[in-house]
């Protein structure tokens, strides 16, 4: 039987007042002014994809006109979407009531002028001409065009339209068009006049030179328009025998999607407006007024002429003695299994896990999946030189991950050349596991080494995304992840015999439900029920629908969830005994753990999947139990701090509103906390 309309928070909705956390923590003036500014690009950059995907859904949906559909559905695709724009456009101006009345008088008080809707000095404009000329010119095509022409611009592409009049007395006026280059970077830092620095958007050098670029017209008006592109393609049910031509033929659509928002300088007049809106054949719902500057992503790179002094001090990765010591890191799993969490600890672990498989004369065979991998990857380098060194090398690269299909499809075909034995992606599903199997020859005969991760084992990310990863050679994990392999390398569902580990579409969901069943006869029996679950987004309704009966029962829940959040917490008699609460710090929350009380005998477990429909439906995913016990004390110490956060954690009510935590003991901030905990538990060990 469905939950009750009333009980489940849309996703859309749940998943914008995540995005608006992230507004929260731009107008704390507590935080360094960089890093304020950092979340403000965070949060435009996820807006973006918002745009290109779940929007673009939604408008999809409520374009059907079918009478059925909302009865299909659930709800009203219309009106959910005009409940997501409305929402939208109350954080756009959240977000730039925060940067103009906050950001910028604090950057000005700091030193730091940063033009913006106003005229460059004097002083400037010489310079910025310069640097137009033998910088940006050679990047910029501007194109005319006439009201009765039809357009084309690029998403998420920022234009500038500009009005023209011929100089040659005939008034006869016309449009043109061009691309702000993304070839140079979007700031330029000027000379300091004093104390004082200067920043200016090439967007207002370039429209300062716009004579220098029209010669024979009168610019009579310039505005700036963004376009955000349907990007959702449909990349899942690709059953196609060469799968990287059908992916690359996808990924040529994207380019054309169907517009999905339009936005605009809201100063334009109707009579242009209405002539871009004819040549791009836009809908009146496409249309979203803003500023004069779009793509505010591009923060991220705004230059800082002051330094470190303005944001916040970065965390040096905590070195691991143990592992440091050991000449060969295969030595030091033997030992005992290795918990890592990054970025606190460097990643440069599992690199050298990588490296020493891929050198190592004892390494006889590498089997791994790759989800997500950098741009220059170490991970799938290492691979192709563990080929190249006479390994066999069996590699799972899932080619359907959206917006890296192009990346991925490019290293696999490097990994082929080099002789790595590359399995693509499965029809109708996604692998989204993170695990790695190595068969390597010991005194003992043949070892088994396995790595299982709740993140992507990309270099560039384990900087910023908060993760874990077991090093292991456990008998019982290793024998069930070779049966996984063998299911990616057959291609076709096959029965897996588990007992350890957790597997999407397998046992992971059935397993879940009799973990939290446990604690509901727990308290049935007299005795306390508790569990902590932490996610990224919760959103299946059977999983929803079991926190509420573990609730109802009176088993005590607390979820740590960053993203969507579809249950709603605090409802009296349904959910009254659920705390959640959503941890915005530096580093982004990213991993999955499941920690149940089980009457004084806890049990741990890690995930790669969170608890949505794709994941625990339609994905190949690995959860994987802690049984060390530095392991299980280090994650267990990490969920006390995070549920102790009065800092940077919020607590959700049943509409997802924050809430401050108040609390009379001192202030715990989980992230920097746990990381002084692994530097003091490290100093400890070196005694």
């Amino acid at each position: 039987m469905p939950l009750k309309k009333e009980l489940l928070i849309d996703r859309d909705l749940s998943w914008l007042s995540f995005n608006k956390r992230l507004l929260e923590e731009a107008q704390d003036d507590s935080l360094p002014i960089y890093d304020r500014i950092k979340f403000l690009a965070i949060y435009s950059s996820n807006l973006d994809e918002f745009f290109r995907v779940r929007v673009a859904s939604l408008r999809s949906l409520a374009g059907l006109g079918k009478k059925n559909i909302k009865r299909q559905l659930a709800f009203s695709p219309k009106k959910l979407l005009q409940s997501v724009l409305n929402e939208v456009n109350d954080q756009l101006k959240d977000y730039g009531g925060i940067f103009q009345k906050s950001i910028l008088p604090e950057l000005k008080n700091k030193g730091i002028k940063l033009y913006y809707n106003e005229k460059i000095l004097k002083t400037h404009l010489r310079e910025c001409t310069v640097f137009f000329k033998s910088h940006i010119l050679a990047h910029i095509q501007p194109y005319f065009f006439q009201p009765s022409d039809k357009l084309f611009i690029e998403n998420n592409g920022i234009y500038f339209i500009v009005e023209l009049e011929k100089l040659d007395g005939s008034e006869v006026t016309c449009f043109a068009h061009l691309r702000i280059p993304t070839e140079v970077p979007r700031f330029l830092q000027l000379s300091a006049i004093g104390n004082k620095h200067y920043i200016a958007f090439i967007d207002d050098i370039i429209r300062q030179n716009l004579n220098f670029l029209f010669k024979d017209y009168k610019v009579l008006n310039c505005f700036s328009v963004k376009l955000n592109r349907d990007q959702d393609v449909d990349l899942e049910n690709s059953i196609d025998i060469d799968i990287v031509s059908n992916i690359k033929k996808q990924l040529e659509k994207r380019k054309v999607g169907v517009p999905t928002r339009f936005l605009y300088d809201k100063s334009m007049p109707d009579y242009i407006l209405k002539t871009l809106v004819d040549t791009l054949e836009l809908e009146i719902k496409d249309l979203v007024p803003g500023g004069r500057y779009h793509n505010l992503n591009d923060l991220m790179a705004l230059p800082n002429p002051i330094g470190s002094a303005l944001k916040s001090k970065k965390l040096t990765p905590v070195s691991i003695k143990v592992l440091d010591d050991y000449q060969s890191i295969f030595k030091a799993i033997e030992e005992k299994d290795r918990i890592l969490h990054f970025p606190y600890q460097s990643y440069d672990y599992i690199l050298r896990f990588f490296n020493e498989a891929a050198t190592d004369p004892s390494v006889t065979s590498i089997k791994a999946t790759l989800y997500r991998i950098a741009a220059n990857s170490v991970v799938a380098q290492s691979f192709i030189s563990a080929a190249k060194n006479g390994k066999k090398v069996e590699v799972f690269v899932e080619l359907k991950a959206r917006f890296d299909e192009a990346n991925n499809i490019r290293w696999a075909e490097r990994m082929i050349e080099a002789g790595v034995i590359v399995t693509y992606s499965l029809p109708d599903l996604k692998v989204h596991a993170k695990v790695v199997l190595i068969r390597r020859k010991t005194d003992n005969g043949v070892k088994k080494f396995a790595f299982f991760g709740t993140g992507n084992f990309n270099e560039n990310t384990a900087g910023i995304y908060a993760d874990h990863g077991l090093l292991t050679t456990h008998n019982g994990m290793t024998q069930e992840l070779e049966s996984v392999f063998h299911l990616l390398q057959k291609g076709t569902e096959i029965t897996l015999q588990l007992k350890y580990l957790l597997v999407a579409r397998h046992n992971m969901q059935t397993k879940l439900i009799a973990l939290i069943d446990r604690e509901i006869e727990h308290v049935k029996n007299g005795k306390i029920g508790h569990f902590i679950i932490k996610l990224n987004n919760l959103e299946e309704e059977t999983m929803i629908e079991k926190l509420y009966e573990a609730s109802r029962a009176g088993v005590q829940i607390d979820l740590i969830i960053r993203g969507i959040c579809r249950l709603r917490p605090g409802i009296p008699e349904i959910s009254d005994n659920i705390k959640a609460i959503r941890v915005v710090d530096g580093f982004l929350e990213h991993a999955r753990i499941f920690k149940f009380y089980n009457n004084g005998n806890p049990e741990l477990f890690m995930s790669s999947a969170d608890w949505m429909s794709r994941n625990l439906h339609r994905r190949i995913e690995v959860g994987f139990p802690i049984y060390d016990e530095d392991a299980f004390n280090e994650i267990s110490q990490l969920l006390e701090l995070q549920l102790k956060d009065n800092t940077k954690a919020r607590s959700l009510d049943s509409n997802l509103n924050h809430h401050l935590i108040h609390s009379k003991t001192k202030a715990v901030r989980s992230q920097t906390d746990f990381y002084k905990y692994l530097v003091d538990k490290e100093k400890s060990q070196k005694m």
